[in-house]
Order: structure tokens, then C-alpha cells, then sequence
């Protein structure tokens, strides 16, 4: 470990699983690194200074999880937008709609199908998770189910929902490929809190399964928004205010969930370990155990997060850096030509 490594104070890393690679983010700025056909490793770097410093009540307990739940998703859709275009193996020419619905609005291709990508997730989040939860709701309650009853059968519906979810995506390919960089960035993360050398083979001993985790961040709001919707629900029967009432609950549940997940992350008693199990478990749906080309992608965006860009690499014409070997990314590294001197 270079001295640089041993100077820097550790901090709670996120990140997310990208196509082909991994994103880490710091506390001042995030890193993309994917892995080429060809072999390479791309990386890039952006400043990401927490929120909170330009606007102070960001930073607060329980607002700082309705924040957060924004932040990540528009975040989470951009870093997968930029991890498709650094691995260079998209050259499809945009259609005539795209072109005409760019002049229109003024914006970029790209900012047009984030937006709309965007907007088709929520939607999507909405029906699977809000709409059909509370139809099975009404149901019961047509059935002569109480309101209790019909909350708690509502949010099963909707653990099992998602745990459905997953379980679909992990039979596609690539997405089984995601969940193998997902693990690789978990391990990673583990290697870096353990303050070990970030190596393969320091990183590779570390399980998959991490309580800091958006999989069991997602657990946690389902649990919380039923716990929530059993208090504030109790008089409401009709589908149409049952759907708002649990749409206008969102951002408290977020704001509630995110402060559950840090709270059992960061405590060893026996009680966090038993209330973190069921979203550790949970995420044996969304991860797989990396190769070692996987954990050096996570590797170098661990360390381009943390220290800034590689200064002895060769640079693409988007600014991206070029590594041959994941050491390329340590602060400590030298150049081929300092280490022939």
C-alpha cells in the first residue's frame, strides 16, 4: 500500500455495476471503469461533491434519504448511459425521429434517451411495485379483509414481486454478467474498508454480499412503506386514494429507509446482524462471484475515486485513460519509464 493509500483517512465507498465494469463513487468524485473487447481498461473520472455542501439541509437526517433516492436514480441511469458509450462498440447511426426530436427540443440525442429511459423506469417502478400491490390491496379488502390484513398481504405482494424480478433478470446473460461486476464491486468495497492492498487477490477473499447494498436497500423501503402504510392507512379503502396515499408516502419511506440502512450497516450488535440478514440474503439474487479481470475493473475505479486519474497512461480522444494493467491505477504506480530509471 503506498503511503498516499495509508494518508487517506477510509470513507464509505458506493457503487454500482455498469455494462462491462464498475462505477465507485468518493466523497468528492465518482469513476467509471469498463473492460474493452480488446482487453483494456477504461476509465474516467468527474467531480461529485456531496450536495449537502451547497445546500446544507441535503445533508440531514431523514432528508438526506428523499435526496438520495433521487440522486441515485438519475446517477444510476447516467453511469450506465456513460458505461455503454466508454466501451466503444456502439456506432448505430441516430434514427430520423431521434434527429427531428433533438432540433425540436434543443437537447442531445444522448439527453433525450436518458430522459426518456428515465422516465420509462419510473413508470415502470410504479406499475410493478405501487399499482399492482395496491389492486391486490382492494381485492382483499373486497374480499372482507381488514385494512391491516390487506396491507400486510399488499406488501408480501410486492417483497415477492421484486424477488420475482430478480430472479428473471439473472437468467439474461448480460445481466448475469452485471451481477458478477456487482460482486466484484462488493469485494472491493470489503478489501478497501479491511484496509488491505486493493489486489485480486486480496479483494477475491471477501464475500458478495454487502449491508450497504441498494438490494437491501430495497428491502428495507418495501418493509418500511408497509410498516408506514399500516399507520397512515387505516381509513383509507378506495383503490384511487390507497394508490396516491402510497405514492405521496415515498419520499418519507425513503427518507425512513435510508437512515434504517446506514444505522444496521454501521452497528455490530446482535440485533443489526439479525435485521440486516433477510437484504443480505437478498442479495444472492443480485450478485455472482467475479473473475479476476472483473475485481481489477472494480479496482481501478476504486482507486481513480479515491486518488484521482492515472498519470502515466495513454489518453483516448473523450479524455478516457487506457490501462493494461489494473497496478496502472495506483497512486503509488510508476511509469514504464521511471521504473527503467
Amino acid at each position: 500500500m503506498s503511503e498516499k493509500q495509508k494518508a487517506c483517512p477510509r470513507v464509505d465507498i458506493g457503487g454500482q455495476a455498469v455494462m462491462e465494469g464498475v462505477m465507485m463513487k468518493g466523497p468528492e468524485a465518482l469513476a467509471i471503469a469498463v473492460r474493452r473487447p480488446d482487453g483494456t481498461i477504461v476509465v474516467k473520472r468527474r467531480d461529485c461533491p456531496p450536495l449537502s455542501r451547497k445546500h446544507k439541509w441535503m445533508g440531514y437526517p431523514f432528508l438526506r434519504g428523499m435526496v438520495n433516492m433521487v440522486n441515485m436514480l438519475v446517477m444510476g441511469m447516467t453511469t450506465l448511459q456513460e458505461s455503454t458509450e466508454m466501451l466503444g462498440v456502439l456506432d448505430e447511426e441516430p434514427t430520423k425521429f431521434e434527429k427531428w426530436l433533438a432540433k425540436k427540443l434543443g437537447k442531445g440525442i444522448d439527453k433525450i434517451v436518458m430522459a426518456v429511459a428515465v422516465v420509462l423506469a419510473v413508470i415502470m417502478s410504479v406499475g410493478l411495485f405501487i399499482l399492482i400491490p395496491t389492486a391486490v390491496e382492494k381485492g382483499m379488502l373486497n374480499l372482507g379483509l381488514s385494512v391491516t390484513g390487506a396491507t400486510l398481504v399488499g406488501g408480501v405482494v410486492k417483497i415477492l414481486l421484486l424477488i420475482g424480478y430478480m430472479i428473471f433478470c439473472g437468467f439474461v446473460p448480460d445481466v448475469r454478467r452485471t451481477f458478477q461486476y456487482h460482486g466484484a464491486e462488493h469485494k472491493t468495497v470489503y478489501c478497501h474498508e479491511a484496509d488491505l492492498p486493493l489486489t485480486p487477490e486480496n479483494a477475491a477473499q471477501f464475500t458478495t454480499l454487502h449491508p450497504r447494498c441498494g438490494t437491501a436497500f430495497l428491502l428495507i423501503v418495501f418493509v418500511i412503506s408497509m410498516l408506514v402504510a399500516l399507520v397512515v392507512g387505516q381509513h383509507v379503502h378506495q383503490f384511487f386514494w390507497r394508490f396516491l396515499m402510497h405514492i405521496a408516502l415515498l419520499p418519507i419511506v425513503a427518507g425512513l429507509s435510508y437512515e434504517v440502512l446506514k444505522g444496521l450497516a454501521h452497528s455490530e450488535s446482535k440485533l443489526a446482524k439479525i435485521l440486516r440478514w433477510p437484504g443480505l440474503q437478498m442479495q444472492r439474487l443480485t450478485t455472482r462471484q467475479p473473475d479476476a479481470k472483473m475485481l481489477e475493473c472494480a479496482i481501478v475505479a476504486m482507486n481513480v475515486a479515491l486518488y484521482g486519474m492515472p498519470k502515466h497512461s495513454e489518453k483516448t480522444a473523450e479524455g478516457y485513460a487506457v490501462l493494461h494493467r489494473y497496478e496502472e491505477a495506483d497512486p503509488g504506480y510508476e511509469g514504464a519509464e521511471e521504473q527503467q530509471a
